[in-house]
């Protein structure tokens, strides 16, 4: 019988501790899933999955040391999970070459619009921080052609009258720049995609 109230009173002061802890808690992480998830049905989803896990992790009776920092970061893995759920729009297909007057899409349109909430701005910002920091590995000349063509918007013949180089020297840099930014950012679009 002692056992009985002893496991009682555990019981009941993980549910005070619980409840003070959603209590302090809910408002606070709300505002920081709403700030990323568009749509109000799927944050508050989002915000009640999280407390499952808390509670579970009470019950499972696993230690929690910083109980914020971690219900952030349960939440954060959430909404990349749910980035994830979603089916993104495929990529047009690689080319090999770029072409002068080709039709292929720009970089701005290829990053999701900032104006299409909060989802779309938070995976726009690791996008573009992924590719500064993926631009910044490029050697020098790589650099500076990818990002007169692709970001100044300059055509090579421009970019060689500019500088005096040719065409063919021109493109020959850029590409090996472009596989590059493919294969580091890969990873990057496959977490996005949920692959």
């Amino acid at each position: 019988m002692d056992k009985a109230a002893s496991t009682y009173w555990i019981m009941a002061e993980q549910d005070q501790r619980l409840n003070e802890t959603i209590g302090r808690e809910r408002g606070r992480l709300r505002n920081f899933i709403r700030r990323r998830v568009a749509d109000e049905s799927e944050a508050e989803d989002i915000l009640q999955d999280v407390f499952y896990e808390l509670i579970e992790a009470y019950r499972l009776m696993k230690p929690i040391e910083q109980v914020g920092a971690w219900l952030y970061r349960v939440a954060r893995n959430r909404i990349i999970d749910a980035f994830r759920k979603k089916k993104p729009e495929p990529f047009l297909p690689a080319k090999d070459s770029d072409s002068e007057d080709g039709d292929s899409l720009s970089l701005e349109e290829l990053l999701p619009s900032p104006d299409a909430g909060p989802e779309a701005a938070y995976a726009r910002s690791i996008l573009q921080e992924e590719l500064e920091a993926a631009v910044d590995e490029l050697p020098e000349d790589q650099r500076e052609v990818f990002l007169a063509h692709e970001f100044d918007g300059f055509s090579f013949k421009e970019i060689s009258a500019e500088t005096g180089v040719s065409v063919n020297t021109l493109l020959s840099r850029k590409h090996p720049a472009v596989l590059h930014l493919r294969r580091r950012l890969q990873s990057l679009y496959d977490d996005f995609a949920g692959k």
